[in-house]
């Protein structure tokens, strides 16, 4: 993913020095790719943090089962 991010950096830098535009339109193309990349970014983190307290809700439910079964305390066997 950082290759790829690294990638479309470069050829988006590169496309925006080669390009026949006013440096005005330039700039503002230039901030409006960067407000999309870190937009991308941004999504991209909250997915991967909502797998992650996913797979921790997910563990943390088999550990309470397993403590139930190891104590014998599940279905009320107290």
């Amino acid at each position: 993913m950082k290759s790829f991010l690294f990638g479309l950096g470069l050829g988006l830098g590169a496309g925006i020095l080669f390009a026949p535009r006013s440096g005005e339109e330039t700039r503002n193309e230039l901030a409006q790719r960067a407000n999309d990349l870190a937009d991308s970014a941004r999504d991209n983190f909250e997915q991967g943090r909502e797998k992650v307290r996913s797979g921790i809700s997910a563990i943390r439910n088999v550990a309470g089962q397993q403590q139930e079964r190891a104590t014998g305390t599940e279905g009320g066997n107290v």
